[in-house]
């Protein structure tokens, strides 16, 4: 988000405290870390610190979210977190729907923003509970999601512990004014029923609205049905990178729906209910094993039926049957075992890069390792096709490797395609996604060793012919390489 302009004031009116603080201030000296660790967490707040006083929101939340793996629920870092996170947040309300027509909006939305920064405010009010900052933050986040009657509530906390806070006086008349002219427009303005909001999937009045980065909505359970086939917006078939976890659903919709259309609302929260609390008497059933009480037993859910339906489950109280089809009968068993879904694997992740080489004469060396394996690559490619003209599968398969090839002014992407041409098993695969050094991983291609042989062993070396009739019928062998693919 680097070189975007400052994003506006808060719905208060003023902005928050200025500025972020830096870690020292309130930690040096910390007895409970060592100091090793400490300078560590130090050097990500500045660095974060830095990259906010700069704009560059993102980066200043990477730095403090990389800070708080190592001391989770440190205030420093959570304040400045939130913070950070409001600012994108508003940064992204300022953008007109309108340009959305023209270029597609990719990442999270002002909403997720806003949700995360509330999540880290929370977690500053309870740890301190006598901070005029952490309920700033708080009735910040708050109104961000046009929860007014809650951030109205916490600013008047805010107020008993501090009664002379200016800051909290101003913001508590100016969030009286916006709650005064809220509603005085939904009074004035009622929306007419109209099929914009319909869900386009399901025909009926939307239900906890979802709003993709392409700019449709369409009901949080239906679109997830939906992509549970395919990571692609149902209308315009564009690829939609979100997930149930982290997708929120849009406040402003929800509530214009839930004023305007309360009856219609109900019916539909009262079947949503229906499919995800199924009550004493009804369960839903996995058909696939018999599990005995006490027994743990691992899932692999890949079938859309069985997504929708753990979703489902997840949603409420986590239960289901599992069953098997009994083989003397052909159909359900008449006895079941109920089983909890007691466990997701999630994980907390850092994203890494290969390590840039350093030097003009690093990186040359680099595009020329990718120059003699491209060489290579393509005689080896040429070759495939030669001996598959009768093949026509194995040729389609040929050809597909190679449109798929990289451009050789990127080496790091250009090295890992070379190495997906060998079909390594999965802990070779994963000692291949370990390495960081891009020349590393054109080494660990049998391709790309094919090709120094190549480049060493060319007639008017002295190399005998029986060598290089060895290397050929090498070169023969790693043409089978990509029948895996």
């Amino acid at each position: 988000m680097s070189g975007e302009p400052e994003p506006s004031s808060s719905g208060f009116g003023t902005d928050v405290p200025a500025d972020v603080e830096d870690y020292i201030s309130a930690n040096e000296g910390d007895p409970s870390l060592p100091w090793d660790i400490f300078g560590h967490i130090f050097d990500l707040v500045k660095n974060g610190n830095q990259s906010f006083r700069e704009n560059r929101f993102e980066e200043a939340i990477n730095c403090y979210s990389r800070a708080n793996n190592i001391k989770p629920c440190d205030p420093i870092i959570l304040a400045n977190r939130s913070a950070a996170y409001i600012r994108i947040s508003k940064f992204l309300k300022r953008i007109p729907a309108s340009a959305s027509e023209y270029k597609a909006r990719t990442g999270l939305d002002p909403t997720t923003h806003a949700e995360l920064a509330l999540k880290d405010a929370e977690k500053l009010v309870n740890l301190r509970s006598n901070s005029e900052k952490a309920y700033i933050l708080k009735a910040e986040t708050l109104i961000l999601l046009e929860k007014y009657e809650m951030a109205r509530d916490v600013i008047l906390s805010g107020l008993q512990v501090n009664p002379f806070s200016n800051y909290l006086q101003e913001s508590f008349q100016n969030l009286e004014r916006i709650r005064a002219n809220f509603t005085g427009r939904r009074s004035h303005r009622k929306a007419e029923r109209s099929d914009d909001y319909d869900c386009t999937l399901c025909l009926k009045l939307l239900y906890e609205p979802v709003t993709t980065p392409c700019g449709h909505s369409f009901c949080r359970s239906c679109l997830f049905q939906s992509m549970d086939r395919g990571n692609k917006c149902p209308l315009c078939r564009t690829v939609l990178f979100i997930t149930p976890r982290t997708c929120a659903i849009s406040v402003t919709l929800n509530d214009i729906i839930q004023k305007n259309f309360p009856e219609e609302f109900a019916e539909r929260k009262l079947e949503n209910d229906q499919m995800t609390n199924f009550g004493v008497d009804l369960m839903p059933l996995f058909v696939m094993d018999v599990v005995l009480p006490f027994q743990k037993f691992p899932l692999h859910i890949f079938e859309p039926r069985y997504r929708l339906m753990v979703r489902r489950i997840m949603e409420g109280n986590r239960r289901m049957g599992m069953v098997i089809i009994d083989s003397s009968t052909g159909s359900i068993a008449d006895f079941a075992c109920e089983v909890e879904i007691t466990e997701y694997r999630v994980a907390e992740i850092e994203w890494v890069q290969d390590i840039p080489p350093e030097g003009s004469e690093a990186r040359e060396e680099l595009q020329e390792l990718a120059r003699n394996a491209a060489e290579y690559a393509r005689s080896w490619i040429a070759r495939g096709k030669r001996a598959a003209r009768q093949d026509r599968r194995r040729l389609e398969r040929l050809l597909g490797v190679e449109v798929m090839m990289p451009s050789l002014q990127d080496p790091e992407r250009f090295s890992f395609w070379l190495a997906s041409l060998s079909n390594r098993r999965p802990h070779e695969r994963l000692d291949l996604l370990r390495l960081r050094d891009t020349k590393e991983v054109f080494y660990f291609s049998p391709v790309f060793a094919l090709a120094i042989s190549w480049t060493q062993n060319t007639p008017g070396t002295g190399i005998s012919s029986s060598g290089r009739a060895g290397l050929s019928s090498a070169m023969r062998e790693s043409c089978n390489w990509v029948e895996f693919i």
